[in-house]
């Protein structure tokens, strides 16, 4: 009897260690992600006034379960209307417009938690959430207009993981444009200069994204980073 209890022991050891070796992870990722954008600019004093639809596709590069480097490309249609302000434009002016907007960027994301399912030994977590941070370029059309300007986004998220490759993510971003135009050919309606806030257009985006990792790291389970 001991015999035998020493062998399913043993077999059962080399299983669980076929298994250990078994556990990998992936350099990259990409998938696409849907929500809703808002617009907060010249005709709107909420990012929640006039929401608009927004869609797009992404791919990381994971250099390690805390870091990721990220590019994404998004179209939103935005959207405002003055009429829906408390703010009393000058010579009571009213303002509407209907844009679509094409954003393209970077951004560097970190995950509070080691991010990831299997190797045992990083102490890895399903679910992580995030921060996000990144630059990029906004390309805005609007009523037969075109206007490009340099944007940065920020933002913050939630990452879990559905299988070993399979990522569901839920973010929001607010990203600042260094331009007046998102909104067509609207401009200084508040005649303030110097204002961070009102003489340039910011943006949101609430999304849920689905992605899939591929590129395996190693293949051997007593592989480090």
């Amino acid at each position: 009897m001991k015999r035998i209890l020493a062998i399913l022991v043993l077999l059962l050891a080399v299983s669980f260690g076929r298994v250990e070796a078994q556990e990998e992870s992936y350099r990259f990722d990409m998938g696409g992600q849907v929500g809703m954008a808002g617009y907060l600019g010249d005709a709107s004093s909420s990012i929640f006034s006039k929401p608009g639809f927004s869609g797009g596709v992404s791919f990381r590069y994971l250099p390690d379960v805390r870091w990721a480097v990220r590019g994404v490309l998004n179209v939103m249609s935005l959207s405002g209307d003055t009429s829906t302000m408390d703010d009393v434009l000058p010579g009571g002016a009213q303002y509407s417009f209907k844009s679509t907007v094409y954003d393209l960027g970077g951004r560097i994301e970190f995950n509070f938690f080691a991010y990831g399912i299997g190797e045992t030994y990083k102490k890895l977590k399903r679910w992580s959430p995030y921060l996000t941070l990144g630059m990029g370029v906004t390309f805005a059309k609007c009523d037969g207009t075109s206007n490009v300007g340099f944007n940065i986004p920020m933002g913050a998220g939630l990452k879990y993981k559905l299988k070993e490759r399979l990522n569901l993510g839920l973010e929001f971003t607010m990203t600042k444009v260094f331009s007046d135009h998102v909104d067509g050919a609207l401009a200084d309606l508040y005649q303030i200069k110097s204002s961070f806030l009102k003489n340039t257009d910011w943006y949101s985006n609430i999304s849920l994204s689905l992605t899939y990792e591929f590129g395996k790291r190693c293949s051997t389970c007593h592989y480090v980073d």
